[in-house]
């Protein structure tokens, strides 16, 4: 059996040739000192004499084939296995009940725990008294290592969205689990408890690494020494970077992704998301030569956060606050309608800290495209609930015009989207979705009647939705929900156009049209830049100079301070800036959470 099941081809070990014009899908960034090693033999000479070594990594990696890997080279040591000191399962599934949601296909509670609460006590005492007594080389490996004693670290570490490519193949184990479980399932656990845990371990182990490996190919992984890593992080830290995108499909996808984007998999449906920054789950690749080994993006967050974010890491610590994702409706269909949480919702109900308003620039429109957005004046609220209950109940089509407004959807326009808002863009364009970083918050309401591409119903979430739908936000104030545009400078260099955001929304958006060069200044906020139009631009931060190209997004950490755009081509370059609003943030880091979450009307 095939250990990850999906289209996408797996990371290369050396850089492919990039397509002139085209976005580069496998963005490297040279390491800043050391070098990139390949294979289980460069992996086995820096363990060879080490009294004890400690294989960490990530959930997903396969153990087994780690194991193996090591042996066949010569590594003959003692190996003890970390799941042996697991907590019985029916324990550990007791420990979780309350986080899980219970019989809920989607949504859970964020684990308060760490990932020792996994392990057995006394076992864990038995192996560390193991290993003192030991005149014997010791080899502990599997998640949780670093517990079990001081020695030489080893983190391997998988990409979350190779985790997934695992759990839908079958052979990814959640955290203390014995057997497998469907990949939605698997899911779920995952976001609400295994990555929650494990984030918290790889953030207090962060300075006491000695090497990473990237473990997605477990035939050949690639590994540099945590110093080198590190160097390269406190190097981007302070300039620039771009995370690697990766691409999925979905039941609305279109056709633009896949017929624009040289490189990706064809024998796929369509792509619905390009997820071009989204912390959590995103990855950053390092490069030595042309030899690529990705982490994840989150490990420049846990070396240091203060870089990063600036004055922004007290109220935000390792969350990076906003993401950037395509959503691609050309040749594809509707999205679900659905609606957001309120921030008090979101942090009683799910555990998170900050909820998800969004907006949605539109890069590209078929002719008639549109997106629906806030409610029609005069909505009748329990009209428009018996209409979506009969829908879900008898299978019928519900007139979504009657209660939403369709506003017509054109390159260059920005919709808003904010907690409570009853929204969904349209079939027929290409969304950059702009939003704070909590990313699977969607209460749909209606689908269209359509299935999933595994054939079965997507789940709705009345209760949910009706519980945060803000029905003030009809007639005029939905017409409201569409940015107009402020000039805030014209000249022969650039031209700056201020995209209000709502009252909602904690970052605001800029539109540049770069002609010739400006400088820029980060001014204690990360920023994200987007080409979104026309021609090349050189991006000048710290000590990096990038070409950047159409549809590649970039992260300029707060610590970059000053920065230079310059157009490369004749042709303007527009671009998309988004940078957190400094005005609505208070000097109580935690105030700044309790904004704009009045009870539903």
């Amino acid at each position: 059996m095939s250990y990850r099941k999906t289209p996408q081809p797996l990371l290369p070990k050396t850089k492919p040739p990039v397509q002139p014009g085209a976005p580069d899908i496998y963005p490297g960034h040279p390491v800043a000192s050391g070098e990139i090693q390949l294979g289980y033999e460069s992996l086995a000479a820096q363990i060879a004499g080490r009294p004890l070594v400690l294989i960490d990594g990530y959930a997903g990696v396969l153990w087994d084939d780690l194991r193996a890997g090591l042996t066949a080279v010569g590594i003959d040591l003692r190996w003890i296995a970390t799941d042996g000191c697991l907590k019985p399962e029916v324990e550990i599934d007791s420990m979780l009940a309350d986080w899980l949601g219970g019989d809920d296909p989607l949504f859970g509670r964020r684990f308060p725990g760490e990932l020792v609460d996994f392990f057995d006590a006394a076992a864990l005492a038995r192996i560390k008294s193991l290993v003192d007594d030991s005149a014997q080389p010791i080899v502990i490996y599997g998640t949780g290592a670093f517990l079990f004693g001081e020695g030489w670290r080893v983190y391997v570490d998988l990409p979350k969205n190779e985790a997934q490519y695992r759990s839908r193949a079958g052979v990814y184990r959640n955290l203390g689990a014995r057997a497998g479980a469907d990949a939605k399932t698997q899911y779920k656990r995952m976001y609400f408890v295994d990555w929650v845990a494990l984030n918290r371990h790889k953030a207090a182990y962060v300075q006491r690494i000695d090497c990473f490996v990237d473990g997605q190919d477990p035939a050949q992984p690639s590994l540099i020494a945590s110093r080198h890593a590190r160097a390269t992080f406190s190097q981007l830290s302070r300039s620039a970077f771009r995370p690697r995108p990766w691409f999925e499909p979905g039941a609305w996808g279109g056709q633009w992704l896949k017929s624009n984007l040289p490189g990706l998999a064809q024998a796929v449906p369509n792509y619905a998301w390009s997820f071009e920054m989204i912390a959590p789950e995103q990855g950053i690749i390092l490069q030595h030569d042309d030899k690529l080994l990705e982490l994840s993006c989150d490990w420049l967050q846990y070396h240091d956060n203060a870089a990063v974010l600036g004055e922004y890491a007290a109220c935000f610590g390792f969350d990076f606050p906003i993401r950037f994702d395509f959503l691609d409706t050309i040749g594809g269909g509707n999205l679900s309608l659905q609606c957001h949480p309120r921030p008090g919702f979101i942090r009683r109900q799910f555990g998170e800290r900050f909820t998800q308003d969004e907006t949605y620039y539109i890069v590209a429109a078929t002719d008639g495209a549109c997106v629906y957005l806030g409610f029609q004046p005069g909505i009748n609220q329990a009209a428009f609930r018996a209409a979506l209950e009969d829908s879900q109940q008898q299978g019928k089509a519900v007139a979504v015009e009657r209660f939403v407004k369709r506003q017509p959807a054109r390159p260059g326009d920005l919709f808003l989207i904010p907690h409570g808002v009853v929204h969904c863009s349209g079939a027929g364009t290409l969304v950059l979705e702009i939003s704070a970083t909590p990313y699977i918050f969607t209460f749909k309401m209606y689908d269209w009647l359509r299935r999933g591409l595994d054939g079965l119903p997507r789940p709705l979430n009345l209760e949910r939705a009706f519980a945060n739908l803000d029905f003030a936000l009809q007639g005029d104030a939905a017409d409201a929900l569409v940015s107009q545009p402020q000039l805030l400078r014209d000249d022969a260099d650039c031209r700056i156009e201020q995209l209000p955001t709502h009252a909602r929304h904690f970052y605001d958006i800029q539109r540049l049209t770069l002609r010739r060069k400006i400088n820029c200044e980060t001014a204690g906020s990360p920023q994200l830049l987007m080409i979104v139009a026309g021609g090349d631009i050189e991006l000048a931060a710290g000590e990096r100079k990038l070409r950047c190209q159409f549809a590649e997004t970039y992260v300029l950490p707060a610590a970059a301070g000053p920065f230079a755009l310059r157009a490369l081509d004749e042709e303007p370059a527009t671009i998309i800036r988004a940078y957190l609003r400094a005005e609505w943030f208070t000097q109580d880091e935690n105030q700044w959470l309790l904004r704009d979450d009045s009870p539903p009307r």
